[in-house]
């Protein structure tokens, strides 16, 4: 009984994860925003999640023994503009996980260094509005040498991925929406043992990783000194297998969720180079992840490097 128990809090602290790790990937890569040549913003961000229930496969279900499961990310985010029209920005996390009952104990460092390039090749007036492409193409590379084969606590897969992305954006005056799709590539992970289960005994130790496939979808408000928006996000894990009845899970399980959400950007009027930002959202959907809620909060400062221009005598 007691090995049934410990089984089932590594599932729901694994499962955590994999749902927050894809919320700290949800800020300045997928939004329709652009900076100005020249300028680097710079940030801090929190980010909080916390759960209780998780769906095994198909079958939702919590666990009175772990109580409260959560993941505090501390992140440095940068975004450089080459021109109006190219963009450069990196992500820098540190994760700490655990859970508030048990004897489980968490984990914490830095995780992956990503990077994206954004590029807007169209910008084009459309009857009343303007209607905006971008294409992006993105890598994330581990940072420190974490132990990937430790779900629940591992904070992450430590596996290097490359990505492509497409956003599309229309903007009437000052409301819009924004869809996106992308592709994630992830490579194979080494594991520290020789041999392991997913569906059938693999005597190995490398561990096959299923790419992923990603939606989002945003519609609100958008000025010049505020951002307003709800999101609906969906992740798919193209193979894998569902965490099998009170076992442990496993690098290549099939991970898939749905969420909702609402983000904001605040540029304050009298220092417009500072801006706030915050969001929340929630799993309403999933297949071997958390039901997490999950909140953010950031400040970001905008410096100008353009050369100045010498007065005139």
């Amino acid at each position: 009984m007691q090995t049934v128990f410990k089984n089932r809090r590594l599932v729901l602290l694994s499962v955590i994860m994999l749902a927050f790790m894809n919320m700290l990937q949800a800020q300045t890569d997928e939004d329709a925003i652009m900076m100005s040549k020249n300028n680097l913003c710079s940030g801090i961000m929190y980010g909080h999640s916390s759960w209780n229930n998780y769906w095994e496969g198909t079958l939702k279900r919590d666990n009175q023994n772990i109580g409260t499961v959560s993941t505090n990310m501390f992140s440095i985010m940068e975004n450089y503009g080459v021109n109006r029209r190219l963009n450069i920005i990196a992500n820098l996390p540190y994760i700490e996980t655990k859970a508030s009952a048990g004897t489980l104990h968490g984990m914490k460092g830095l995780q992956d260094l990503s990077a994206w390039v954004k590029w807007m090749p169209i910008e084009k007036n459309l009857k009343k509005g303007t209607i905006s492409l971008y294409l992006l193409g993105g890598a994330s590379v581990p940072v420190s040498n974490y132990v990937a084969d430790f779900l629940p606590l591992s904070i992450g897969l430590h596996s290097k991925t490359l990505s492509g992305r497409i956003i599309v954006d229309y903007q009437l005056g000052k409301f819009f929406t924004t869809a996106s799709a992308t592709y994630t590539y992830r490579s194979n992970v080494t594991i520290d043992r020789t041999s392991y289960y997913t569906t059938t005994l693999i005597l190995s130790n490398e561990v096959q990783m299923s790419d992923v496939v990603s939606e989002n979808f945003r519609i609100g408000y958008r000025s010049s000194h505020l951002i307003a928006e709800a999101v609906l996000s969906n992740m798919t894990t193209l193979t894998g297998f569902d965490i099998r009845r009170n076992d442990m899970p496993f690098l290549s399980n099939q991970m898939n969720a749905t969420t909702v959400g609402v983000n904001f950007k605040y540029t304050l009027p009298k220092i417009s180079a500072l801006a706030i930002t915050g969001g929340a959202n929630y799993t309403i959907a999933g297949r071997n992840v958390g039901q997490s809620t999950n909140l953010n909060i950031g400040v970001f400062y905008v410096v100008d490097f353009s050369p100045k221009k010498k007065d005139k005598k």
